[in-house]
């Protein structure tokens, strides 16, 4: 029997996607055991990775992150193609997509706080929109809209607070090395 060793060249991106992206898995499998008060209302901390990286190392980073956060989470938790996974899937590409665009306006205009915002946002629209066309073709889903953005607001605005001070706390850290 003959064995060949499979050398693979992982680079300094890789790592980095590998590791934020088990940071952000890890942070979403807990988040998953932990009771909702309102069913689909969840704080999101698996996002703020997702942010944090977009933050310090760019959109195409974030991407490579939030997508494996949402495959690799599925297939752990055993909802891959369910109807969850395709809520998941359509918010985490609707909340890229905003963060791509307001990512690279000229200037710079967003923070963690405003970024966070958007993303939040546009990931609960596209839940809803996802779940009307797919699951529940109903108008009076939309009455639940309110809510739902309202909590996505707040929990886009704790989770901006957050990675803003993260980020600061971590550029005082280096610069005291």
């Amino acid at each position: 029997m003959h064995h060949t060793n499979l050398q693979i060249e992982t680079s300094h991106q890789d790592r980095l996607i590998a590791g934020f992206a088990a940071l952000a898995i890890s942070i979403h499998l807990l988040e998953s055991a932990l009771p909702s008060p309102i069913p689909g209302i969840k704080p999101g901390l698996a996002n703020l990775v997702t942010l944090y990286v977009l933050m310090r190392h760019g959109w195409r980073l974030a991407v490579n992150v939030r997508l494996l956060r949402v495959l690799a989470g599925s297939l752990l938790l055993g909802s891959f193609l369910s109807p969850t996974f395709s809520l998941s899937l359509a918010g985490a590409i609707a909340s890229l997509i905003i963060l791509g665009v307001a990512w690279h306006i000229p200037g710079k205009p967003f923070g963690p706080v405003g970024l966070s915002i958007l993303a939040a946002l546009a990931h609960m629209a596209a839940q809803i929109i996802t779940a009307y066309l797919l699951f529940i073709p109903h108008t009076a889903l939309f009455t639940l809209l309110p809510l739902l953005l309202t909590a996505a607001l707040i929990s886009g605005t704790l989770g901006g607070i957050l990675v803003n001070r993260i980020i600061k706390r971590r550029d005082e850290l280096t610069q005291h090395e």
